[in-house]
């Protein structure tokens, strides 16, 4: 039987490695990044663009999918890869974060979770087995268990509570899919902050319960640069080595680099697509807001080195432009950047840990000068 996750080749000077996560609808080569495509679609992008851009997976929103356009349609229709009409691997997030973005429409109980939905008032009660039979239903590839996710700071006494919640909705979202057998790949999500005692232990259970992949969360919401450090580089000694590392809702690249270094697989993050439509564009040398008046007659790309089809076909006067006139190709063209951007530092990632020169990589990155 082909193993779930495969490691190709180890950086001789870090934890990074490359590697293939198999799933029911093919390869990722990790590390790898997955655009968010919460309701099923990348915001500006069809699919065809997307894949010629080199997205391997996408990340959808469980929960959003569940409330429109609703289970039932979904699953008429075949499963969500044949309703977005997306045949490459998907990832499906649970729901937990929108227990913490939506937190005065949420009570949260050991038992279940009771939504009040934020588009007409309905009151939705799930549980871990729930999150698990909707997941399973949608037929997404990498499925994640409900998981209580806290803001940050937050006081150890309420981080433990959430670890002990979100341990045992694991318990159960795990025997609920053995009970399915399915082919999708079920990954546990710890939690704990940077409370280390927390985070350990939070990890220790999920090895326990035993899943094909495991995802760090509750990261990247404010805590100090120095302890997301700290909690990756702690958990990379602790995490199993033969099984993939998810990193959630990370996206600024010096922040990518830092954990792949530490041994993360995957990642997802909003930031490149949602910058994107507000007109902040990455570049080699850094971040453009190709809105301000000094791009109005500037003819250069946003990035002579970059090759995607915004940067070979126009210049930061026009994209200004249409910033500016609000128009639609505006969000299309700098989404195409910005995803374009990402994608290939990934493509540069993989590279460089299969020739064994990360490190000369990593450094060649963050030391760029930013845009003048």
């Amino acid at each position: 039987m082909k193993k779930n996750f495969e490691i190709q080749a180890k950086d001789s000077q870090s934890s990074a490695r490359a590697g293939i996560i198999h799933t029911p609808h093919g390869p990722v080569e990790t590390p790898a990044f997955a655009p968010v495509a919460s309701q099923g679609t990348i915001k500006g992008l069809p699919h065809s663009l997307l894949q010629e851009l080199g997205a391997q997976l996408i990340l959808i929103n469980s929960y959003h999918l569940y409330l429109r356009p609703g289970l039932e349609t979904i699953t008429k229709l075949g499963g969500v890869h044949s309703f977005i009409s997306w045949q490459k691997p998907i990832l499906s997030d649970s729901g937990g974060f929108q227990i913490y973005s939506l937190s005065p429409l949420v009570k949260v109980k050991k038992e279940k979770v009771e939504f009040t939905s934020h588009l007409d008032g309905t009151r939705i009660l799930l549980s871990p087995e729930d999150v698990m039979d909707i997941q399973i239903k949608l037929q997404t590839d990498i499925i994640m268990p409900l998981d209580r996710f806290l803001p940050f700071p937050s006081s150890e006494e309420k981080m433990r509570e959430a670890v002990d919640l979100t341990t045992h909705w694991a318990r159960r979202s795990k025997a609920y899919f053995v009970s399915q057998s399915s082919a999708q790949l079920l990954w546990g999500i710890s939690q704990g902050s940077t409370f280390w005692n927390l985070r350990k232990r939070s990890i220790e259970d999920l090895q326990e319960i035993d899943f094909q992949g495991y995802a760090l969360g509750g990261l990247g919401i404010g805590e100090p640069k120095s302890q997301l450090l700290d909690i990756l580089e702690k958990s990379d000694s602790l995490l199993p080595k033969n099984k993939p590392r998810y990193l959630m809702g990370i996206g600024y690249i010096e922040d990518i680099l830092e954990a792949v270094e530490r041994g993360i697989d995957l990642f997802d993050c909003v930031l490149p697509t949602r910058n994107a439509r507000n007109g902040t564009l990455f570049t080699s040398k850094g971040k453009i807001v190709i809105k301000n008046l000094k791009y109005a007659q500037d003819k250069r790309p946003l990035d002579e080195e970059c090759s995607c089809y915004t940067c070979r076909n126009f210049s930061r006067a026009y994209l200004r432009h249409l910033c500016e006139r609000q128009e639609i190709s505006s969000a299309i063209l700098n989404t195409i950047h910005n995803l374009y951007f990402y994608l290939d530092i990934f493509r540069k990632i993989r590279q460089a840990i299969q020739s064994n020169s990360f490190k000369s990589l990593k450094w060649n990155i963050i030391n760029k000068k930013e845009e003048e």
